[in-house]
């Protein structure tokens, strides 16, 4: 017997208890465990097995240390088959989770009882696949089609309350998962209860499998893997047999293995792991964090306050004026009422941090406790300087001063204080107490438990942390700022605001970059232009000015109603706004530009390299300390499409030869802004990719 599978005989039943910390894990070891065990009972003359997880868990799914490598026998489909063909009556007793192959496991047993506390899912789709064991073919026979469907196709979790109702599970009850498993399995004994093969149950009823497949694929902005995953439910409704469903299961399932979707969602799913290990911080300890100051309670102050005050932290909110305090307060009440409508705060919890763990002020002394302080104040340099000097005066020793800036020096402002140790950047994404990113970014004096620490909050904030250096806009917003001056360019040479962003919400963004620009507010990007302009642009750069006009106007995006769209109250999205082309065509009249056709290739292709290009410095110069990094501030922070793995992934599933060919073609029309990263180049010329440097970095 394997060690991760414990084999135990009470009277008739053989009790198989997998053991295989922390999750369960449905390892090569675990998989032969089961396999002995049921055949061990078999031959031992029990008349039921009752399969449950030690520790805090049932089987929360495949092994991830696997992924990737060749599959060893048994496989798991085999393995359920094996399990769902025993002559004994299996059960499954279920806690924790039962997700993905755990869920395929204890669908192949006959019955199934689960703690109400059990969560089960299949949500293969989040890494490119669909079930692979049966998952697609038991589930439509148990819970019906549509329900199996919207489990399936969203990946979702479902209480074991739901579960009862669908059928997924045959009940429910309050106990240890060994001592409930046991007396159901002697209930089921002494009643005479058969076996119950899923696969024996009649095909479920189909559904216009067309029309949900076109749905899904809209929903998952082109992500195949859910919609895949419609076609393989199709067959359990339609296959001539229940083997037949089996087999094309397998076969869709081998297409999305052989996908770079799924190769983008398992770089996805690594880099979202790996983005917060940083050897530079292994065994540092944090400082310690109670309370946190935050100064600043307009929209993006709020949020960062909001995020914390639900992570358990007191926040003291310093404003310049009561009736400032008072919006901020009415603010994060509002952020707060959503988490009590979603039923994640109760009453009492929401009475409770208004009334006491949230602190109002009008003067800096009463941040001299706190032990961080995160200023969100207005995007200006010498406003900066001036919050950090007053902090400087008043904070105690030890606490942590950070700024939210989106693109100023962090280092320049923590000069102005006598303790540029403590100082770091903590650049929230807003809404921030929705968005999952934040970019750590650390000065050229910042002490390492200050990182530490930035990381310790993020983490207990939810965020996905990601380390930066300092430069103009770190890693994000400098790789934006690339992005977006190339999407000007194409604008400039003869593409629309509209055609743009339809081509990139086509490729799997969540929003194009003029979109994007309204919902930020133009006049964001209207001052870093000023800005730039005044530091003093390269005479070889393009530069334009037609967004200008429409700041100069009032047109600052969805905050006043209009921008590069027009947006009516109470309606989503905008359309187009007819002033901004004849803006443009203005503008290309002015510096005598004969405008060509672009196709959405072609927008795609250039809009990407010049992202890949930029990234391609931003790793290079060491203010990303790894290609995955940027992927997942892109992903996490940019709306860039999980599916494709995040930018620098994008480029090695392209081709990086293909990509620095297009950069130097274009180079010969613009060879200010299409100048080749030195890294890509050097990657090519060793013929070797981005992955590589995340390997090495490991």
């Amino acid at each position: 017997m394997s060690e991760a599978i414990e084999y135990e005989r009470i009277g008739d039943i053989a009790v198989l208890a997998a053991n295989n910390p922390p999750v369960n894990a449905l390892g090569v070891d675990v998989r032969r465990g089961l396999l002995a065990g049921v055949e061990r009972a078999e031959a031992e003359g029990a008349k039921a097995v009752l399969i449950y997880g030690k520790g805090r868990t049932y089987f929360a799914g495949a092994d991830i240390r696997e992924f990737g490598k060749p599959p060893q026998d048994p496989w798991l489909p085999e393995l359920c088959a094996r399990i769902e063909a025993s002559p004994l009556l299996v059960v499954s007793s279920i806690h924790g989770t039962a997700l993905g192959g755990g869920l395929e496991v204890a669908l192949s047993t006959h019955y199934r009882i689960a703690v109400p506390s059990a969560k089960v899912g299949l949500p293969e789709v989040h890494l490119g696949i669909l079930p692979g064991a049966g998952g697609t073919q038991r589930l439509p026979r148990v819970a019906g089609t549509e329900a199996a469907l919207d489990m399936i196709t969203s990946g979702r979790h479902v209480r074991a309350d739901e579960a009862l109702k669908l059928g997924v599970i045959d009940r429910v009850a309050e106990g240890d998962p060994r001592e409930i498993g046991l007396a159901y399995v002697q209930e089921l004994l002494d009643s005479g209860a058969e076996r119950r093969p899923v696969s024996e149950m009649p095909a479920p009823a189909p559904v216009d499998f067309d029309a949900v497949y076109e749905q899904v694929l809209k929903k998952g902005r082109g992500q195949i893997s859910p919609a895949t995953a419609v076609r393989a439910v199709q067959a359990a409704c339609e296959a001539e047999s229940f083997d037949a469903g089996m087999q094309r299961e397998r076969e869709l399932f081998m297409e999305l293995m052989n996908s770079d979707q799924r190769k983008g969602l398992i770089h996805a799913f690594f880099a979202e792991r790996a983005v917060g290990k940083l050897p530079e911080l292994k065994g540092v300890e944090p400082r310690m964090l109670h309370q946190i100051g935050v100064i600043g309670g307009g929209t993006m102050g709020a949020g960062i306050a909001t995020a914390a005050l639900l992570s358990g932290l007191q926040v003291v909110m310093l404003e310049m004026s009561p009736e400032a305090a008072h919006a901020a307060k009415e603010r994060i009440a509002g952020n707060l009422g959503g988490a009590l409508k979603r039923g994640k705060l109760s009453q009492a919890q929401f009475d409770e941090i208004m009334e006491n763990e949230l602190t109002l002020a009008t003067g800096y002394g009463a941040l001299s406790n706190v032990d961080l302080v995160i200023e969100a104040v207005f995007e200006d340099m010498d406003v900066k300087k001036q919050v950090f000097t007053q902090l400087d005066a008043v904070c105690k020793q030890g606490a942590v001063l950070a700024s939210n800036t989106s693109y100023l020096d962090i280092n320049e402002i923590a000069a102005v204080t006598k303790r540029p140790q403590d100082v770091l950047g903590l650049h929230f994404f807003s809404p921030a107490h929705v968005m999952k990113l934040l970019e750590v970014v650390v000065a050229d004096k910042t002490a390492p438990e200050v990182v530490a620490t930035g990381f310790a909050l993020g983490h207990r904030l939810k965020k996905v942390c990601v380390r930066a250096g300092v430069c103009d806009g770190f890693i994000g917003n400098r790789i934006l700022s690339t992005y977006r001056t190339c999407a000007d360019h194409m604008i400039l040479d003869g593409a629309s605001p509209y055609q743009i962003d339809k081509a990139l919400t086509d490729f799997g963004f969540a929003m194009g970059p003029f979109a994007v620009a309204d919902l930020a507010g133009l006049d964001i990007g209207w001052a870093v232009r000023k800005r730039k302009r005044a530091e003093g642009l390269d005479p070889r750069a393009r530069d334009s000015n037609y967004a200008d006009k429409l700041c100069e106007a009032g047109h600052f995006g969805q905050k006043t109603g209009k921008g590069y769209y027009i947006y009516e109250a109470g309606k989503r999205g905008g359309v187009p706004n007819p002033e901004v082309m004849p803006l443009i065509e203005a503008e290309r009249a002015e510096k005598g530009i004969t405008p060509r056709e672009f196709t959405d290739e072609e927008i795609v292709r250039r809009y990407m390299a010049s992202m890949v290009n930029e990234a391609a410095r931003v790793v290079g110069e060491g203010i990303a300390r790894r290609p995955l990094d940027v992927d997942v501030t892109l992903i996490y922070g940019y709306g860039f499409p999980r599916y494709r793995g995040g930018p620098m992934k994008w480029a090695d599933l392209q081709g990086l030869p293909g990509l620095l060919a297009d950069i130097k073609e274009w180079a010969k029309e613009d060879d200010y802004f299409w100048q080749p990263a030195p890294l890509l180049e050097q990657l090519v010329a060793e013929g070797r990719c981005f992955d590589d440097l995340n390997k090495e970095a490991s």
